[in-house]
């Protein structure tokens, strides 16, 4: 049975006899052309009769274009065009013409946020003034016809902000306009130059990327609209900037040292993060999200920034990992400082510093709460790219480096990590700035799993120095694949290398004077610990079997693919090679798991006596039927089923197997037609089934898209009966040329948050 949602929606020009219409193409066409009209600006001042910024044509060479055509917005290093008409012939070799860029309240020349320079260039200014800008007279001036035009350029170390230009002749001095000034990678002498074309198109001028989620092997792409060149994005990532605690505490040096891109990456993850004041997003881990919407309901960073901007800086809520990454890369993006997204899967979270991760189980397999330590399902950051020369001046740690916005822990009493140099961590040199021994026991921590007893005794059950830091992914440059990274950050798992360099990271946490940290214990003992481990594991185990008398090897295997509306149905495969038969008590416990490795929720637990005979395999179903989880797993997408094997005959001899089983959502699909061009109507069906038997209630479906929408729109669906499908048409006008990505968000009281997204090229 099709259920059809239609709606029909009035604009002032016409009746549009569609599904639903999101913004009056009327509108959007004015809009359009507000964007696209002539942006020659004059102003009559006393000694010259006009000014024109030439804000499209230096924006189009600025690469700003797709910001504004309103606002003259340059990178540094690279020079812009300014012609002046005067009221009188301008005389080289008798008239100075002096000009002025200010940025910041305390513009200072010592600090760089203020420059004077002209033409010629004779201008007194301090000997010790920083970032000097320069003018020269184009070679089609005409002083003697009163037409100047200059060319001026910012250095390649200007600090990154809004400027006021100002010039002075003889007495009087006018206001000539305001600009933005941007990183530039397109230039070697700018820190964040990238010498590759390809990487600077995806890494800065790309508004549309790929976020992966899931777990372990399993690992899912979701599209995330970055929008860094959306209306008003500038002011929104300067206003940014000046809300960041340093800028409050000293808002002189502030504003000079946004010269660093070191320093402005490290200031963007602290204030992307609410967790100190003024940040953009408020992050949220539990069930409740009252007051705001899920994390999982985002598919963009435009509309969470502009949220932010529009409510005079309150925090939006609520955020999660890929969250607080998505934006950050959009603001990173917008500044002109290459960035992309990763994904570190089975990530560790090590609270006390000793690079390994503690995690405690009862005798039933119920993980428990006692440890602060975690594993994380998957664990989103950003790399930004730039030079180091704080590390070293021979060039060593330029390059990629992680900045991480999500608050986890304090770095110099802040919520910010990072900019960490790839090289250092893949090195596990932990005595550098910044954050490197937090952000490599992410990717390399050892992980002890313990037992605890009834009488209150901890039993260590095995070590595992393989589990952490897999699969490390971004997206590919020029295609929408996965590009795996894992071996920019550490060496081949089980490897003599690998584990050299491990020791090496403890020997300078516990050695170094930078970041002293709390080791219990020796690197040698760690070392011997760590090599005791045993490497025999089955196919599918997210946590190898321990051995550690005899040998016993448990693995899981899936009988269906798990998705969110149909019973979870696994096996239990237990083998070993004694000759005897052997009988084992058995406990099976499954857990509602955060993303972030936390327990929740108890759903089921089995507790059983099995028998193992020789040469033969025990195998034991495991049925999670959906009306048991349902109620656990609305906000959540993983489970991790767990089991305690212990020999009867040796109650000594216990094993431990942990298997992580994440969710998919159930399928949504979407298709577009219509003519894909500027200004036209085009059409979206979203189609879904419901896949449960019970009627899906407040179902709301949002529509979100740089370019071809402005923020998010909504539209809600009346209920979905029980096996009943929806097919919703959506016109949508697009507003902005090139490849767009048109993303879908449906939810309702049994699923949260289904995605799916098209691409769609837009032609003017």
């Amino acid at each position: 049975m099709w259920l059809g949602v239609t709606r029909t929606l009035k604009s002032t020009c016409s009746e549009l006899p569609v599904s639903v219409l999101f913004v009056p193409a009327r509108l959007l066409s004015s809009h359009h052309r507000r964007r696209r009209r002539s942006t020659k600006a004059t102003m009559s001042l006393d000694w010259f009769t006009e000014v024109d910024l030439h804000r499209e044509t230096n924006n189009k060479e600025h690469r700003t274009s797709e910001i504004s055509v309103e606002e003259l917005i340059v990178r540094r290093g690279q020079s812009f065009k300014l012609t002046l008409k005067l009221a009188q012939p301008f005389k080289s070799g008798f008239d100075q013409l002096t000009m002025t860029a200010e940025t910041g309240n305390y513009p200072s020349e010592d600090l760089g946020t203020r420059s004077r320079f002209g033409v010629p260039d004779k201008v007194p200014r301090s000997a010790s003034a920083k970032a000097v800008w320069k003018a020269e007279l184009h070679k089609s001036s005409s002083p003697e016809t009163r037409i100047l035009i200059l060319i001026i350029t910012p250095p390649a170390d200007t600090p990154i902000g809004e400027y006021k230009l100002s010039a002075r002749h003889k007495d009087k001095e006018k206001k000539l306009g305001n600009l933005s000034v941007l990183f530039n990678p397109w230039i070697p002498d700018d820190w964040v130059f990238m010498p590759n074309e390809a990487e600077r198109q995806e890494y800065v001028m790309s508004e549309q990327g790929i976020i992966y989620r899931g777990g372990g092997s399993f690992i899912s792409p979701m599209s995330w609209d970055f929008g860094q060149f959306e209306k008003d994005m500038v002011k929104i990532c300067m206003k940014l900037l000046d809300r960041n605690i340093k800028h409050w505490l000293n808002p002189a040096d502030d504003v000079s040292a946004r010269c660093n891109p070191i320093y402005v990456s490290r200031v963007v993850s602290a204030i992307i993060n609410s967790a100190d004041e003024g940040g953009v997003l408020m992050g949220n881990w539990g069930n409740d999200f009252s007051g705001g919407l899920a994390p999982t309901h985002w598919s963009g960073s435009y509309v969470i920034l502009k949220k932010w901007y529009e409510s005079y800086y309150q925090p939006v809520k609520f955020g999660q990992c890929w969250v607080f990454a998505g934006v950050m890369c959009s603001v990173m993006r917008l500044l002109g400082i290459p960035c992309r997204v990763v994904t570190n899967f089975q990530s560790a979270h090590d609270t006390n510093k000793n690079l390994t991760i503690d995690t405690y189980f009862d005798s039933k397999g119920v993980k428990k709460k006692e440890s602060s330590d975690s594993i994380w399902n998957f664990h989103v950051w950003v790399e930004g790219w730039m030079k180091r020369p704080d590390l070293a001046e021979d060039g060593k740690y330029d390059g990629w480096q992680v900045v991480d916005p999500t608050p986890q822990e304090r770095s110099e009493g802040i919520f910010c990590c990072g900019p960490t140099s790839l090289v250092a961590i893949l090195n596990g040199e932990t005595d550098l700035k910044y954050d490197v021994p937090f952000v490599f026991a992410e990717v390399n921590a050892d992980s002890i799993y313990w037992l605890d007893k009834s009488d209150g005794s901890k039993v260590k059950i095995f070590t595992d120095t393989n589990t952490v830091g897999q699969n490390i992914s971004t997206k590919s440059v020029g295609s929408n694949k996965r590009m795996d990274i894992t071996d920019t950050y550490k060496h081949k798992e089980g490897t003599a290398k690998e584990r050299n360099v491990f020791k090496y990271a403890i020997d300078k946490i516990e050695n170094g004077t930078m970041l002293p940290r709390n080791i219990g214990g020796t690197a040698a003992r760690v070392m011997s610990e760590a090599l005791e481990m045993n490497d025999e594991t089955g196919p599918n185990e997210r946590t190898p079997s321990s051995l550690p008398q005899s040998q016993l090897l448990i693995r899981f295997e899936e009988v269906s693919k798990p998705e969110k509306g149909k019973d979870v149905n696994l096996k239990l495969i237990v083998s070993s090679d004694s000759n005897i038969p052997r009988t084992f008590s058995i406990n099976i416990s499954v857990q509602r798991m955060t993303y972030t490795g936390q327990p929740t929720g108890n759903i089921q637990t089995e507790v059983m006596e099995q028998k193992l005979l020789p040469g033969k395999d025990l195998t034991i179903p495991i049925l999670v039927p959906f009306s048991t989880y349902h109620k656990y797993m609305i906000h959540s997408q993983t489970m991790t089923i767990t089991t305690i094997i212990t020999d009867l005959r040796n109650k000594e001899n216990v094993y431990l197997a942990s298997n992580r089983v994440v969710l998919t959502n159930p399928p949504i699909s979407i298709t577009v037609s219509g003519e894909s061009r500027v200004n036209q109507e085009m059409t979206a069906e979203v189609v879904f089934m419901n896949p449960v038997n019970e009627t899906l209630r407040n179902c709301i479906l949002t529509l979100s898209g740089c370019g071809l929408l402005i923020g998010e729109e909504t539209t809600e669906l009346p209920n979905l009966l029980p096996n009943n499908r929806v097919r919703v048409k959506l016109v949508f006008v697009p507003h902005k040329t090139g490849e767009r990505t048109l993303l879908v968000n449906f939810s309702c009281t049994a699923f949260r948050d289904i995605k799916t997204s098209c691409t769609v090229n837009i032609n003017p």
